[in-house]
This record gives structure tokens, C-alpha cells and sequence, in this order.
């Protein structure tokens, strides 16, 4: 009986984010509303949900709880 071991399959690098959605995540994870966060930026509310979109789509995450303990374990 012959036994292969397969190497590892490496694992794909984690998406970055731009440092527009990183200030986007960052307001939002200190409670900020969409309306607050986008005043802050000079932004319409509009562009602040697109940016949100983004990185749930990069990071696979579906609340705002998951997106404050992202913005928690990177610093922001």
C-alpha cells in the first residue's frame, strides 16, 4: 500500500482594501450611520453602502458586527 502525502494547497492572499474603504470601515465600526460616515468624508451616503458592499464581497462578511470585528483584529 502506497500513501502520498499532497503538499498543502496554499492559501489564496486575503483581499486588501483600498484606504477609502478602510476609513469607510473604520467610521463605521465606531457606530458612525451611513449619513454621519459620509458627511465625514465628503461623500454621498450612496458611495459609503458601495464601499461596504466591496468589502463584504472581498471578505465574504454579511453583518456590521462581522465588519467591527474585522476593523477591531486590523487596527483601524
Amino acid at each position: 500500500m502506497s500513501l502520498t502525502i499532497a503538499a498543502p494547497l496554499a492559501e489564496a492572499p486575503a483581499p486588501t482594501l483600498a484606504p477609502r474603504e478602510q476609513e469607510t470601515l473604520r467610521h463605521i465600526a465606531a457606530g458612525r450611520t451611513y449619513l454621519q460616515t459620509a458627511r465625514h468624508m465628503g461623500l454621498s451616503k450612496h458611495t459609503v453602502d458601495a464601499y461596504l458592499r466591496r468589502i463584504r464581497a472581498k471578505l465574504g462578511i454579511s453583518s456590521t458586527a462581522e465588519l467591527t470585528r474585522l476593523a477591531i483584529s486590523l487596527g483601524l
